[in-house]
Formats: structure tokens, C-alpha cells, sequence
């Protein structure tokens, strides 16, 4: 069109940097860290931050490389999340429940030129480089910054940096190296590895921007909330609350190790407002003493996301004086994509996750053959599906997984679901968990844990299918029960057969721990494996 320009003074990249310059000038005074006795300003986090920026430049760092980081959710973490990105550089943090050899594998693929290691880790990651070197690996060893104990000294090893000498290092005056192109990548987040090697997720400049604020109107969140971090960073790079924060100049509470007690002490000391993370929040929190239960300064909005917990758990929770909201969402998708309030509807929680919000361009079930959508009956099974501004670039070093991932335009999450006629969609399963039986009916494994769950002293459970040369397959359930309490196969059994339709009913229900990853998920392909050599057995005795 005639007379149209598109230039710096009507166009500028997207970025979350922009969120923490902001928040140093409109919230200057405010507090922006709060981590035992440390506290900072916005204007001084900024300051910081710029710092961390030119003492990254004088080390060779620039744009588009990678710096790693493994430590737990404290203010030097936070720190990296703006400036690694204000050197023009990646950041990629780590999850801390890894192995040596697992880090020492992601740390080549990265080919990560420094990481950033909390003191407590450093041992783990001088073993991980150890690995590195013996895997003939051509990638030449990232340079060691440790973090050290507030206020104590670390013995650093050979050729390695203080954190705190690295920031003495840096220039006030460095001047920030904002994206080219808003699509650049700004960070790399490792997904859970559940049926695998992790796989790194690539973010842009461009989505986190987005998603931060997607995160806003998802969270209900006004200016200045106080952010208690009881979900990792590490994690979808803290569901990018860790810029979505910076927006509003609200307040960052860190904490090393999540307990009820510190939960508890946090909410009453800083009157914090917002808490994610994983559904065991919700198990601390229902099972915290007494002591530790006292009467809340203010409600506070719980986020959470992953398998709910039984009913009684939610109600003591809301009791408490929470607001509980059940999340949806993947590392693909920069974290939970939907997340919606729980509510009793006459003794059960409405399952259904909702509709995509303003800053999702489309969320639907689908055919993953015709990719024709599904009808809203509540009953037709199909593949959820996105189609947003807020999703990955794609998965580091792996074209073929990318193109798979988003092909025919939308991105295939690998669950199953349903479309309500009220435009709510109903997850599932995911695709390799659900089980059909021989008529044909599919059995959703979440809504079978759900009722197994639910039973008065079962503390987790996990079902799989089990092979059935008549039924095609069964479900198979997997119970952990809590501690001191005992019942039986028998038992569990009728207890579903009350509330499950008979061909949802486990016909087998195996007692003991459930295997988990480092991220905490239960690992159902090794119970498939179980359920099948079970489902063998049984076929060779003639069952």
C-alpha cells in the first residue's frame, strides 16, 4: 500500500528484555528478588543483569551462543534468563535431577561455551565433562562459572570463575544486544525424557514474549504479583514466568527446596499471590502440620499441572484458602497452553481443559489421517492439536523430529481427545498410553488412574494396558499405596467396578513404587514392559 514504511520508529523485534528495562524504570524502588536475606531492587537486578551481559562478551560469548546453566531456583538463575540473552547469547538451564553421563551428552549437543553451575552441583558436572572426554567427543569443554554459597567461599577448580568476580567483571555502561530478528532463538528447554533422551525444545525471542503475556491473562495476574518459585526454572524455562514476572514488576520469591513449610512460611512473610508447578505442591500443602497450616493472609492462586491428585486432597487444599487451577500443556508449547479453575460439580471435578486463549491462533482435535476436526460430541476421539505463535522453533539438531512435530501446519501433540459441544476440549490420553479392548471401546488410562487414585489409601497409580488374547487389551494398574496402610487386589478392583464402566475396570493391580524420571514422571514404558511379560505368563499357563 502507498506511503506505508516499516522501520525502527514503527517496528522493534519482540523480546522479554524489553520486560526487565521496563520494570527498572516504572518499578525502579520495587522489589524484583527476594531469597533468604538477599533482597533486590528492579533497578538493581537490571544493573545486575546488564553486567552478567558484558562480563559473557569478554568472554567470548556472542550472538547466537550457548550458555548452560545448572542450579536451583535462585536469584543467579533468574539473572541468566535476561542476561544471556542480553549478550545476544542461549540460554539453556538444566534439569538438576540429571545424571553425569545424561549432562555430559546434553552439554555436547548444546556445545554450550560456559555453563553456570550452582556450588552443590559442581562435582556432578566436573563428572558429566569426565564422561565428555572419554566419549572421544569433538566439542571442546564449556568454561566453569560457579556459583558460590551466599556468603562462603568455593573452591573453584582449575581454569573456572566466581559468579560473583565474573559480574566485577562486567561494564555498566555495556550496551545491550537486542535481536535482529525477533525469531532468533533466546532459549533451549530439555523435555522430560519419558520415553527417551531428552529432546531440546527450541524457544524465540518472538514466543516467549508472547507467552509471557499469554501467561498473564492465563494467571489472572495484576501488577506487582508475588511469585513464590516452587516450579523449577529449568522447567519450560519456569513456563516463562521468569519474564512474566519482569512485566508486571512483581516480585520473585527464591527458594532452594520446596516443603510444605516453606511454602507456608513464604505466603505468610511476603504475602505472596501465585504458586506452580507439579500436582505434589498440592500433596504438601493438604498434608502439611498442623503448625504449618495456619489461616492465609490473602487467597492464593495455585497453578498446577500434570495427573490431579483424589478429590479429598483438592478440598483440603481449597479449605486452606486456595484457588486451584488445572494447567495443559507441553515443553513444545513453551509450557501449560491452557489452564482453567477446578470447580464441584456435585463430587467431581470437571476434567475438561478448556479453550485456547487470546494468544492461541488454534487449539483442536482432530483426525491425524484427514486432519478434518473431530465432531463436538463429547464421544469422537481425535489428536490434539495447536496452532499458535507461542510454540517451539523446533528440537536442536534434529530436522526430521521438527518436520514431523508440525507437519500438515499444526503441531501434533501426541495426545487424544474429545471436543465438547460447549467448544471445551477433554484430553484423553496420550497416543501410546490409551488401550483398546477388542469391541473396540478406548479406555482412557487418565480417567481409570483417576478413580484408582481416588481410593482412601492410594497414594499414586499408574495404568497401562495389559495384552488379553480375548479382550484385546486390559487395563493393568500399577498402586503405590501410603505409607502404614495395606488393602487388596480384590478390593481395588470393586472399588472401580463401582464407579467405571466394566471394560474400564483393571483386571490386575500390581502393589509397590512406580518408576520415575528425573523431572518426577512415572515411566509407563517400563510398565508396559511389565504388563506384557505379565500378559505372556499368563497366556503360557493358559489364562
Amino acid at each position: 500500500m502507498e506511503g506505508v514504511v516499516q522501520c525502527s520508529a514503527n517496528y522493534v523485534p519482540l523480546s522479554p528484555i524489553s520486560f526487565l528495562e521496563r520494570a527498572a524504570f516504572v518499578y525502579g524502588d520495587q522489589v524484583s528478588i527476594v531469597h533468604g536475606n538477599t533482597t533486590y531492587s528492579w533497578r538493581q537486578t537490571h544493573q545486575r543483569c546488564i553486567k552478567l551481559a558484558s562480563a559473557l562478551s569478554q568472554l567470548g560469548i556472542s550472538r547466537g551462543g550457548v550458555v548452560a546453566a545448572l542450579a536451583p531456583n535462585i536469584p543467579e538463575l533468574y539473572e541468566l534468563y535476561f542476561g544471556v540473552p542480553m549478550a545476544g547469547a542461549v540460554i539453556s538451564a538444566l534439569n538438576t535431577r540429571l545424571d553425569a553421563p545424561m549432562i555430559g551428552s546434553l552439554l555436547e549437543e548444546l556445545e554450550a561455551k560456559i555453563i553456570c553451575i550452582d556450588y552443590q552441583f559442581l562435582e556432578l558436572v566436573l563428572k558429566a565433562l569426565d564422561f565428555l572426554s572419554l566419549s572421544n567427543s569433538k566439542a571442546k569443554p564449556p568454561l566453569i562459572i560457579v556459583i558460590p554459597e551466599c556468603n562462603h567461599t568455593t573452591d573453584l577448580p582449575p581454569s573456572s570463575l566466581d559468579y560473583n568476580r565474573l559480574l566485577e567483571m562486567g561494564q555498566n555502561d555495556f550496551e545491550i544486544l537486542h535481536p535482529i530478528d525477533e525469531c532468533q532463538p533466546i532459549s533451549v528447554n530439555y523435555t522430560s525424557g519419558s520415553t527417551g533422551k531428552p529432546k531440546g525444545v527450541v524457544y524465540s525471542h518472538r514466543a516467549v514474549y508472547l507467552n509471557s503475556l499469554a501467561e498473564i491473562f492465563r494467571s489472572d495476574m495484576r501488577a506487582m504479583p508475588v511469585f513464590l518459585w516452587t516450579v523449577d526454572m529449568f522447567r519450560c524455562s519456569g513456563w516463562c514466568f521468569t519474564w512474566a514476572v519482569a512485566a508486571l514488576g512483581g516480585t520473585n520469591i527464591c527458594i532452594r527446596n520446596v516443603t510444605s513449610k516453606v511454602i507456608f512460611d513464604a505466603i505468610r512473610l511476603h504475602r505472596v499471590t501465585h504458586i506452580c508447578g507439579a500436582p505434589t505442591i498440592l500433596n504438601m500443602i493438604a498434608e502439611a502440620g498442623s503448625s504449618d497450616q495456619q489461616p492465609l493472609p490473602s487467597k492464593v492462586d495455585v497453578i498446577i499441572a500434570g495427573a490431579l491428585p483424589p478429590l479429598q486432597t483438592l478440598n483440603k487444599v481449597r479449605e486452606l484458602g486456595f484457588n486451584v487451577s488445572h494447567a495443559f500443556g507441553m515443553t513444545e508449547a513453551l509450557g501449560p497452553v491452557i489452564s482453567v479453575p477446578l470447580d464441584n460439580d456435585h463430587g467431581m471435578i470437571k476434567r475438561r481443559e478448556g479453550i485456547h486463549n487470546l494468544m492461541m491462533e488454534g487449539v483442536d482435535v482432530k483426525d491425524p489421517k484427514t486432519m478434518i476436526s473431530v465432531p463436538p460430541d463429547g464421544k469422537t476421539i481425535g489428536e490434539v492439536m495447536f496452532r499458535s505463535n507461542t510454540m517451539m522453533l523446533g528440537y536442536l539438531k534434529n530436522v526430521q523430529a521438527s518436520q514431523q512435530a508440525f507437519r500438515s501446519g499444526w503441531y501434533r501433540t501426541r495426545d487424544i481427545g474429545v471436543r465438547h459441544p460447549d467448544g471445551y476440549i477433554q484430553m484423553k490420553d496420550r497416543v501410546v498410553d490409551a488401550i483398546l479392548t477388542s469391541g473396540g471401546e478406548s479406555v482412557s488410562t487418565l480417567e481409570v488412574e483417576a478413580v484408582v487414585a481416588s481410593h482412601p489409601v492410594v497414594l499414586e497409580a499408574a495404568v497401562v494396558g495389559m495384552p488379553s488374547d480375548c479382550l484385546g487389551e486390559m487395563p493393568c494398574a500399577f498402586v503405590r499405596l501410603k505409607e502404614g496402610f495395606s488393602t487388596s487386589e480384590k478390593e481395588i478392583v470393586e472399588f472401580c467396578g463401582d464407579r467405571l464402566p466394566h471394560y474400564m475396570v483393571p483386571q490386575s493391580v500390581i502393589f509397590g513404587d512406580l518408576p520415575i524420571n528425573s523431572t518426577g514422571k512415572v515411566q509407563k514404558f517400563v510398565l508396559r514392559e511389565k504388563a506384557k511379560a505379565m500378559g505372556s505368563l499368563s497366556h503360557s499357563n493358559g489364562h
